[in-house]
């Protein structure tokens, strides 16, 4: 049987990345969309923030299109494939969804995860972050989520693969809880 590819969607704080842990702890091979952003941050010296995320971002769209972060990792998650499943931590676009199924077909789902958004920005705003060299677990004012989320519904086409999903999970109890709906997908996907 081939394996699987899994790809988490949701907004800021909704709980992918420990959505993404657990099922590396299952034996899936981890791949962040984002990390071509920060990794080019980076590259060009200048400081992790909003500002140069978004600026960023916006580029890789400029120069490929709305499906880029899917164009631009296609061979990482290719790669991954031939060893374990996958897991693909935030997808981000409609275009993005659309390439990916069109490549990945069958062997390809999506869960999302949700919670609303005044306990995301909670979340963001009481997020301990320590040193995180790839800044996975970032915090966020109230201001800049509530910004960060429209940025992404409006301009970035995050609504599509959200609405798309073949999984929701519900984030408004315990991490333990959380954890138990991820097994319980788990268990359907395989």
């Amino acid at each position: 049987m081939a394996n699987k590819i899994v790809f988490i969607v949701g907004m800021a704080g909704s709980g992918k990345s420990i959505v993404s842990d657990e099922l590396v702890k299952k034996g899936f091979a981890f791949l962040r969309f984002g990390q071509i952003t920060l990794d080019k941050i980076k590259q060009d010296g200048l400081e992790v923030n909003e500002a140069n995320e978004k600026k960023t971002r916006e580029a890789f769209r400029k120069e490929h299109g709305m499906g880029a972060y899917a164009i631009l990792n296609i061979p990482k998650f290719d790669e991954l494939l031939k060893k374990s499943n996958v897991v693909g931590d935030n997808l981000m676009s409609w275009s993005e969804y659309k390439i990916l199924k069109e490549k990945y077909r069958n062997s390809m789902y999506v869960i999302a995860v949700y919670a609303p958004p005044k306990l995301r920005y909670q979340r963001l705003e009481n997020r301990a972050v320590e040193k995180d060299e790839k800044q996975r677990f970032r915090s966020f004012t109230k201001k800049e989520a509530k910004a960060r989320d429209y940025a992404e519904i409006e301009n970035l086409e995050k609504g599509g693969p959200i609405a798309m999903a073949d999984f929701t999970i519900d984030n408004t109890g315990t991490i333990e809880q959380l954890k138990q709906k991820v097994r319980e997908v788990l268990s359907l996907i395989k």
